[in-house]
This record gives C-alpha cells, sequence and structure tokens, in this order.
C-alpha cells in the first residue's frame, strides 16, 4: 500500500496533485486525472465561469465528492486579492485547504515571496491550510514553514516552462530545513522531472502543462503517475551511495585462481 502523508487534516495516499488548466475540454481533463491517480485537484478560482450552463462547469465534470478540490489564487498580483479569494474558495467549496500564489512577475510568473509570506499570515490565523508557491529558496521556505503552513511549494522550474528541476541543490536544502512537506509546483515537463522530485524526496509534485501539452495527455498522466510512484519507492528504498571508482559486481573473495 502506497504511504501516506498528511496536509493539515487531510490524509492523500496519491503524490500526483493534478491541475485543470489547458486541457481541450474537462472531459479530457477527468480522463487525465484518472488516469494520473490523483486524489486532489486545483482549480483557479479566478478562472472559473459561474455563468457555466447546468451540467457544463468544471464541478459538473471534475466533481468535489470524488476529488479533493484544492482552490487556488492564480491570478492575484498582491496578498490582498489573494485572501480574497482564498475566502471565496472556502466559502464555495467548503474546505480549509488553499494553494496560495501572490504573483510577481507577469513574464515569469514568479511568486512574490513578500506578499505571499503577508497572505499566509492573514490566511493562517483564519484557520486555512495554506500551501504556498514559492520560488525555491529555502529562507522563504523556513519563514513559510515557520509561520505554520501546512507544506511549501516550491517551484521546479518557471510556471509552464517544462524546464524540470533546475536547481536540485536547493531543494536538498530546504527538504533538510523545513519540517512540513516540500511539494514540487511548476516546471515538471515528463515523468523524468517528478521522478527526480520524488527521489530526492519530496512529499509530492504538482503539474498541469506537463500534462495537458503533452501530444497525448492521458498517456503522460499515466506516466507521471508511474514516475511519482517509482521515484518515491527509489527514495523509500535508500539509493546506493555514489563512486568516483568501479566496484565489482561479483566478490572477489574466493576467487578460483588458474
Amino acid at each position: 500500500m502506497p504511504s501516506q502523508y498528511t496536509l493539515g487534516s487531510h490524509t492523500f495516499s496519491s503524490r500526483l496533485i493534478i491541475g485543470t488548466g489547458k486541457y481541450e475540454s474537462f472531459q479530457q481533463n477527468l480522463a487525465c486525472i484518472e488516469a494520473s491517480g490523483a486524489e486532489m485537484v486545483t482549480v483557479a478560482l479566478r478562472r472559473v465561469d459561474t455563468q457555466a450552463p447546468k451540467g457544463q462547469g468544471i464541478f459538473d465534470v471534475i466533481r468535489p465528492d470524488r476529488f479533493q478540490i484544492l482552490p487556488n489564487t492564480a491570478g492575484c498580483y498582491n496578498a490582498e486579492d489573494a485572501v480574497t479569494t482564498a475566502r471565496m474558495g472556502r466559502a464555495l467549496l467548503e474546505t480549509d485547504l488553499v494553494k496560495l500564489e501572490v504573483i510577481g512577475d507577469e513574464r515569469t510568473l514568479f511568486p512574490d515571496v513578500g506578499a505571499t509570506i503577508e497572505a499566509a499570515r492573514v490566511l493562517i490565523d483564519e484557520g486555512f491550510t495554506v500551501l504556498p508557491y514559492v520560488t525555491d529558496d529555502p529562507v522563504a521556505c523556513q519563514k513559510l514553514a515557520a509561520l505554520g503552513c501546512a507544506a511549501v511549494m516550491p517551484l521546479g522550474a518557471p510556471i509552464g516552462s517544462g524546464m524540470g528541476i533546475r536547481n536540485a541543490a536547493n531543494l536538498r536544502i530546504i527538504l533538510e530545513t523545513v519540517e512540513v512537506p516540500v511539494i514540487v509546483d511548476a516546471g515538471v515537463g515528463t515523468a523524468s522531472d517528478a521522478a527526480v522530485a520524488m527521489e530526492l524526496g519530496c512529499t509530492a509534485v504538482l503539474m498541469n502543462t506537463g500534462i495537458a501539452h503533452a501530444k497525448d495527455p492521458v498517456r503522460m498522466a499515466r506516466a507521471m503517475r508511474l514516475a511519482t510512484e517509482s521515484g518515491r519507492l527509489a527514495y523509500e528504498a535508500g539509493r546506493m551511495p555514489r563512486r568516483l571508482y568501479a566496484s565489482a559486481s561479483s566478490p572477489l573473495d574466493g576467487i578460483a585462481q588458474f
């Protein structure tokens, strides 16, 4: 049975979290979620069409009674807007979970760390289970964890870039210096990227574009599931030490002499 992890009062087995943007349809998105085995799905509240005809809205297809919906504050550029959006998500979905995003640069979509910390402080005081999207900065992650965030979500690479894990060294430092789950968020482009994140010891991976923009999104979703599971299993198994020189696979003691 896969090992579980907790975020606040919520427990999960799947270590793959899926987004809901850039798909051809909600039905394609649902097929990818099912193929991925994800239990939690993140939705950008500011991009939800509240005027969609009955039966055609996102929550009619990706139903909250099947999946844990993780509302996110994507599209917010200051702490006040992010807090307001989080409150809307709690009222709409009756969940304390929020993926906190406060964007600081429109071109790179890098987060505004100061505003993220400001918003996190308010939301934690209001009882939210806060999962902040943040740069791969160990100090920022330490500050957010100290505030009481349920996890930290450092980027692997810029959102939608597909460049993979660009700074494994920083992720290692984050993993060593915070006591909350570390979830890689953004930049994963293919299955090997997800495996790297998990082999480092990350708790989970959140991705969207890597699946949605694949030539075959459903097959890629399954590949991401397998990579996440195998990466976690390899981490739990413990890899062999790296060596500079060769080491014979067969023992040399007792070898026959001719």
